[in-house]
């Protein structure tokens, strides 16, 4: 089996890593292969954060621009991001930051001054998720970049507190939470990892030099590249990262046998939690045709290597009531691994972005060398995580159609957590009225089915009737009998069934104008946030005026009754047809895929 050379910058120098099997994660190479052992290893699942690292790529142009003049960071999980798909980037570890004599990064500076760390293991994904903030909202208001790197890695202090002053409110609480909502923490607490990010700002700035970085980078993408596209079976490397879409068509039409990644956010789990192995993988994220967003008269085109940060950015531009639901869709460190493209290509049941773009109406365009065709999403997938696509096909791009004019729209994932969590039920209805009557919907599931699915029976039920109480009610009902969910890990058959009519009426209440129903539009004021020097007096209630009465205690002989959970009571297996139980793997929606089909 041929290997290809791996190749990325770190600490503004290049690292060349031979014989790196394909099924290889970044997380193995960092800590066994290159002693970066500061990066740890959690969940093993893209779920706790403490593997986060950071990337740096050229940033990709629109159509007819000029592309790598600037960098695009990300936070990403490197437990499930195999290592060869960083090839060509910049990588940042938590040993990267500090200057090389000893000062701390801003984001490390500040997690101590807060103190941001108890136990210390989830630390260093919370700093460089707090670094990746950095490169974001902080680093472009820094006007003068020094000349060229340091040795020790890109970074030179400079400035100080005066210098972002204007700064200092570029990260909000509530940004913040949102930025970290991939990084769990068991002992610390939020609060003061809140903090830190908040006064990233006031402290001494740290400033990449991107000229030199994009420079190196692209004379890093032309390194190899033939190795990297080979198209021939028997000479090409077990791992292809084809550059353009000609090149990634060759490539699947000689490789039909190939695991093709669109992210690695869930084959990445097949690695490391069922031990999966892979001859061949075939990566398209490198694919610039397929990393654009393409805006239309009639739609949006997004391409299949377009991460989902990008692609719900572009959703919520579109349709901003969708915000929430993005920011619920995993952690932000798999959906800037994760594709729209991946997602979509898996057939998961249990996929969030399927439901709602099969109720907007979305199609998906699949290629080959021989040509291309177009067909609704619902109609792509045949059973669970089983599609249309050919051996030598691959999905290129997603259509989406843009809003029309009185368009109402609602997206609902119910899951155990707000953030970071798998749904047990996901529900989309997109509805247009005219004259008080159904003119369009459309609705999409999820949760409830082998397959993401469309809510044929109820959209036919609907389309045509005056929208009232009772209509709603009706629809309610007959949604329910639409599907025959299961019980799995995640909820029961019967609950599911009660949700999905319950939120039919909710969906109807927030038609007439009711907002009070949804917790999602509550907002805690920043101003309500306790100060951290703040001393809670004891009469206030405090903890060493706390008192629990003794009648709250359970008394020794207190015997809990069998009845309470019965013995009979038994998790039914799938049945044909039905939804079959995924795993828990992980507590996300990821790009899941089956052995061969794209990921």
């Amino acid at each position: 089996m041929q290997t290809s050379v791996l190749r990325f910058i770190r600490r503004g120098q290049p690292v060349s890593l031979g014989n790196v099997p394909p099924d290889r994660t970044l997380l193995e190479v960092l800590r066994e292969d290159l002693g970066a052992t500061g990066t740890k290893e959690g969940c093993g699942e893209g779920d706790c954060g403490a593997c986060t690292v950071v990337l740096g790529e050229l940033t990709q142009a629109s159509p007819g621009q000029v592309a790598g003049d600037s960098i695009t960071y990300r936070a990403i999980n490197s437990c499930i991001r195999l290592a060869h798909s960083v090839d060509g980037m910049a990588l940042w570890t938590v040993e990267d930051l500090a200057g090389a004599d000893g000062t701390l990064h801003p984001a490390q500076e500040a997690m101590v001054r807060c103190h941001g760390s108890q136990c210390g293991f989830c630390t260093p994904g919370f700093v460089m998720s707090l670094f990746g903030m950095y490169q974001k909202y902080i680093a472009p208001t820094l006007v003068t970049p020094w000349t060229s790197l340091p040795p020790e890695g890109a970074f030179a202090p400079r400035g100080g507190p005066a210098a972002l002053t204007a700064s200092a409110a570029l990260i909000t609480r509530e940004l913040a939470q949102e930025e970290l909502s991939g990084n769990l923490c068991r002992c610390t607490g939020y609060r003061p990892i809140f903090d830190a990010a908040q006064q990233m700002a006031e402290l001494p700035a740290v400033k990449v030099d991107e000229a030199v970085l994009v420079r190196m980078l692209g004379q890093l993408k032309t390194v190899g590249k033939e190795s990297r596209t080979a198209p021939s079976v028997g000479q090409a490397p077990a791992y292809l990262l084809p550059s353009s879409l000609h090149e990634l068509l060759a490539a699947r039409a000689a490789n039909p046998k190939a695991q093709i990644v669109a992210g690695c956010t869930d084959v990445g789990l097949w690695v490391t939690k069922m031990h999966m192995q892979f001859d061949c993988v075939l990566d398209l994220t490198q694919v610039v045709e397929l990393q654009r967003i393409e805006r239309h008269d009639s739609h949006i085109a997004i391409g299949a290597a377009v991460t989902l940060t990008a692609a719900f950015a572009a959703l919520v531009e579109e349709r901003p009531q969708l915000k929430t639901f993005a920011q619920r869709f995993a952690g932000l460190p798999v959906r800037n691994s994760g594709t729209l493209g991946g997602n979509v290509a898996n057939g998961s049941p249990i996929g969030d972005s399927m439901p709602l773009l099969i109720a907007l109406g979305a199609c998906v365009i699949l290629m080959s060398v021989g040509g291309h065709r177009e067909l609704a999403l619902d109609h792509f997938y045949t059973g669970y995580r089983k599609t249309v696509l050919a051996p030598d096909e691959v999905l290129a791009w997603i259509k989406v159609p843009r809003p029309l004019p009185g368009e109402f729209l609602r997206a609902y994932k119910i899951s155990k957590r707000f953030d970071d969590d798998i749904s047990a039920v996901c529900l989309v209805l997109n509805m247009t009225l005219d004259a008080g009557r159904v003119a369009k919907i459309g609705i999409g599931a999820g949760g409830v089915a082998a397959t993401p699915v469309r809510a044929i029976e109820t959209e036919s039920f609907l389309t045509g009737r005056e929208w009232t109480e009772q209509a709603a009610l009706d629809a309610a009902q007959v949604l329910r009998a639409e599907f025959q969910p299961i019980s799995d890990m995640r909820a029961s058959a019967a609950y599911r069934s009660e949700v999905l009519a319950n939120l039919v009426r909710r969906f109807w209440l927030e038609s007439q104008g009711m907002t009070n129903i949804n917790l999602e539009l509550a907002v805690v004021p920043e101003s309500a946030v306790i100060p951290k020097n703040a001393v809670i007096p004891k009469q206030a209630g405090g903890l060493n005026n706390a008192v629990i009465p003794n009648e709250a205690v359970i008394p020794n002989e207190a015997v809990i009754p069998n009845q309470a959970v019965p013995n009979q009571a038994v998790i039914p297996a799938s049945e044909p047809g039905s939804m079959s139980p995924e795993p828990r793997t992980a507590g996300h929606s990821r790009d899941d895929a089956g052995p061969g089909s794209q990921s």
